[in-house]
């Protein structure tokens, strides 16, 4: 069984459209939302709740981008959407470990994972998000 809706939240064109063909060809969801940035994501998502009543139930997060960056995103999210069930999970170049102990901060963060995604890492997320 496949995840119904994910979000990527990420300014880098050539890791969205790589990162949609590796969920399509590992059957990871039926929706793909996309947003450039953090501001852009949070009305994306404003919308989609609105219209389904639900969130996407997960989450890809980049956290650096121009206008509202992914730090930003979290602390608006949290503050949009008090009860949630969606998993976020922070896709970065970035290995600060820094930005690690701080996203362990925020309990919506389920993870950190160091850009790029694989086939692996999309079929371990498919088998433990079930």
């Amino acid at each position: 069984m496949s995840i119904e809706t994910i979000c990527i939240i990420d300014d880098d064109p050539i890791f969205v459209f790589g990162t949609k063909i590796l969920l399509k060809n590992n059957n990871f969801c039926d929706t793909i939302l996309v947003s450039n940035n953090g501001e852009e994501g949070l009305e994306c998502l404003k919308s989609f709740f609105k219209e389904n009543n639900k969130l996407p139930e997960l989450i890809f997060l980049d956290l650096n981008m121009p206008v509202l960056d992914g730090w930003g995103f979290l602390g608006a999210f949290k503050e949009s959407f008090k009860e949630v069930n969606t998993k976020i999970y922070i896709l970065s170049s970035s290995i600060d470990s820094r930005d690690i102990e701080r996203a362990k901060e925020y309990f919506l963060v389920k993870d950190f994972i160091a850009k790029p995604l694989t086939d692996s890492i999309i079929t371990d997320l498919k088998n433990n998000f079930q």
